[in-house]
């Protein structure tokens, strides 16, 4: 049986897996305080590479929809982190209105950039923080504690920018910084999760004014506009993976809370280097 030319059977199953993929991702952010998104990007790339999405289109695509299922999942996360007393409310003054900016400079460049450059910035990303995690020493440090002039603002400022065109929450990056400079992992990790309800809701508006219309770039190909959608954001997609993440959140905080400084860089650290992987493969 066939519906709008898909085979219901092959859509039951993408749907399946988009719920089923939600959660992971929800649980992740609750454990790494990560906005989940570095599951989502590479599983929606599959999910729409099956569903026929071009694919000049298909890596915004995921990146924006990864940004819009983040709101309610980081928004979950930092609530029972924050509860827990675990988030340095100091560093988010500070850090706040560089990671907004970051997040505008990151949907513009959005709007221009070739599609691989999002894969690009993924895998350099994503081993980059495998190998701090995975091979981290305890003298490996850029100081004792944060700095509190223009460098904190600056890694502010590309936290947001990055994180925008990895379509992840910013936890990664922010869970880098801190802990180079002394943190412990799970105050990186609850502070990492509110700076993700910063960087996912504009970032998610960018990627629909980014997207909005694709076809107006790309006159000679009308059907580069993907069905559903709101400029880069996937209603679809969004719609099957929120519910499940949102309940699977707080299990993750948990979870965290619960497991060894070390026990959570290494989780942390082979997870990444799994994901960026997988971008790297479709890059040769």
């Amino acid at each position: 049986m066939t519906f709008a030319g898909f085979d219901v059977a092959e859509l039951i199953e993408l749907a399946l897996l988009l719920v089923a993929v939600g959660a992971l991702a929800g649980f992740l952010a609750g454990v790494f305080g990560i906005g989940g998104g570095a599951v989502l990007v590479p599983v929606f790339y599959e999910c729409f590479r099956l569903a026929g999405v071009p694919l000049e289109v298909r890596m915004p695509l995921c990146v924006g929809t990864s940004l819009a299922v983040i709101i309610p999942t980081s928004i979950s996360s930092f609530r029972a982190h924050y509860l827990r007393g675990a988030v340095d409310m100091a560093i988010l003054k500070i850090w706040w209105l560089p990671i907004v900016t970051g997040v505008i400079a990151g949907s513009i460049t959005a709007r221009y950039a070739p599609e691989r450059l999002f894969k690009y910035v993924f895998v350099m990303v994503a081993w980059s923080a495998a190998a701090r995690l995975l091979l981290a020493r305890e003298d490996w440090k850029f100081g004792d504690d944060v700095p509190k002039g223009p460098l904190m603002r600056f890694y502010g400022f590309l936290v947001g920018i990055l994180a925008t065109l990895m379509g992840v929450g910013g936890g990664l990056f922010s869970n880098l910084l801190m802990t180079f400079y002394g943190r412990p992992i799970h105050q990186a990790v609850a502070t990492s999760s509110a700076l993700a309800v910063l960087i996912s809701i504009p970032g998610a508006l960018g990627y629909v004014y980014a997207g909005w219309p694709v076809a107006a770039r790309f006159p000679d190909v009308a059907a580069l506009q993907p069905p559903l959608a709101l400029g880069y954001v996937s209603l679809i997609g969004a719609v099957l993976v929120m519910p499940s993440s949102l309940l699977s959140a707080p299990l993750g905080v948990r979870c965290a809370h619960a497991m060894s400084k070390r026990m959570l860089e290494i989780a942390f650290g082979i997870y990444m280097f799994i994901v960026g992987g997988r971008f790297l493969i479709s890059l040769l």
